[in-house]
C-alpha cells in the first residue's frame, strides 16, 4: 500500500492548471490501491494548495460557496497519495485513500447507478446511513 503523499509546496504547481472562467478545476477521486472511482468534485486554487500543503483533499463547494475538507462533518476522509494533472491541464486526478465511503448517500462510491435495461439500476448498497454520517437533517 503506498502511502499518502508528502506534503509539498503549490506554488510552482499552479501555472499547468486551466481553470475554468468560474475559477474552478474538475477532479476525479480515484481510490490509489484499487483503482476504483469514487466521485467527482471540484476544486479552486485555495483547495488545490491546501490539499497539496495538508495531504488531506479539499474541495470547492458550488452549493455553499466554500472550501469543502472531505470528511469534516462526516469522518469520511480522504487523505492524498497522488495529484495527477491530464495532458491539456484542465482536469485533476486524485489518487486517495478513502476512509469509509465516499458518497454523500451513504454508498462507497457515487458511481452507484449503471444504464442497464433502460432503467437506472443501483448496483451498490448504502453501507452508512446519512443519518449516521451527517446527524439527522
Amino acid at each position: 500500500m503506498n502511502p499518502p503523499a508528502p506534503p509539498v509546496s503549490a506554488a510552482g504547481l499552479m501555472g499547468e492548471i486551466s481553470f475554468d472562467a468560474a475559477g474552478l478545476v474538475p477532479v476525479i477521486a480515484q481510490q490509489h490501491d484499487t483503482g476504483e472511482i469514487l466521485m467527482m468534485a471540484w476544486m479552486n486554487r485555495d483547495a488545490v494548495v491546501e490539499t497539496l500543503e495538508t495531504g488531506r483533499v479539499c474541495y470547492w463547494s458550488r452549493s455553499r460557496a466554500a472550501l469543502w475538507r472531505k470528511g469534516e462533518t462526516s469522518g469520511q476522509v480522504q487523505r492524498l497519495v497522488e495529484l495527477r494533472l491530464d495532458c491539456d491541464g484542465d482536469t485533476m486526478l486524485a489518487l486517495v485513500d478513502q476512509t469509509g465511503v465516499a458518497c454523500h448517500t451513504g454508498r462507497r462510491s457515487c458511481f452507484y447507478r449503471a444504464a442497464r435495461d433502460g432503467d437506472w439500476q443501483v448496483i451498490a448498497a448504502v453501507e452508512k446511513s446519512p443519518d449516521e454520517l451527517y446527524g439527522e437533517r
